[in-house]
């Protein structure tokens, strides 16, 4: 004899609690494992509807905001923010990121703004490589000497343009071991200072390479052979 199985479920005309809607944002953005939820993202993954989210708390935005989450339509985002976003998804990859990547971790920002502001993917992936390439007016730092003492002549952190350049250079792949994202999946490359920045080293195209992140804890601040 077949025991029936009782199920719970939304009944229309039910309310449902602040609470609920605001954990369930929160659950999706965990699955996507992002920091935002789009109003697509979530008719897709979520138990309730987008727009019971927007009436809710006034509109979509609000609802991320209440649930602690970035906004997805963001407007008028710097393009060096957009590239910085683009970058980050190269240098994951190993290579050129597809459009799809965008709405996934690493990525902080959807696919939405980029077409907003350049008309396509290929739009965007083009302006970045243009804007990347466009060096010139960091090639001075390049010649920068290693000081004996005193201060640094560049700032520690590479500048978009200097990151791309180290890493295009070396073809994406760790200058030690030759491992690359693109080859294999989970490779996380650091740009790294050959002659430690503790030590003087500065922050110039030919003081700077790629390394896997096991060959960059291994190496730590040891000075070049």
């Amino acid at each position: 004899m077949n025991v029936p199985v009782f199920k719970l479920s939304h009944v229309a005309g039910v309310s449902v609690s602040d609470e609920d809607l605001i954990a369930d944002l929160r659950r999706v953005a965990g699955e996507l494992g992002k920091n935002s939820v789009a109003n697509k993202q979530y008719e897709k993954l979520g138990r309730y509807s987008s727009i019971t989210q927007s009436k809710r708390f006034g509109n979509w935005n609000e609802a991320l905001r209440r649930a602690g989450l970035e906004i997805s339509n963001r407007f008028n985002i710097p393009d060096e923010e957009l590239f910085e976003n683009l970058l980050t998804l190269w240098q994951h990859f190993g290579r050129q990121p597809r459009r799809r990547e965008v709405d996934s971790s690493p990525s902080t920002i959807s696919q939405g703004p980029y077409n907003r502001r350049f008309g396509s993917w290929m739009n965007a992936l083009k302006a970045f490589v243009d804007y990347a390439n466009g060096a010139s007016a960091e090639l001075a730092e390049h010649q920068v000497e290693v000081p004996v003492g005193g201060q640094h002549k560049t700032p520690r952190e590479p500048s978009l343009r200097l990151r791309w350049l180290v890493l295009q250079r070396d073809n994406f792949k760790c200058c030690a071991c030759g491992a690359s994202p693109a080859i294999t999946l989970g490779i996380e490359l650091h740009v790294d200072h050959t002659y430690p920045w503790e030590k003087g080293g500065e922050t110039v195209l030919w003081n700077l390479q790629t390394l896997c992140s096991k060959c960059n804890l291994g190496k730590s601040n040891l000075l070049p052979a």
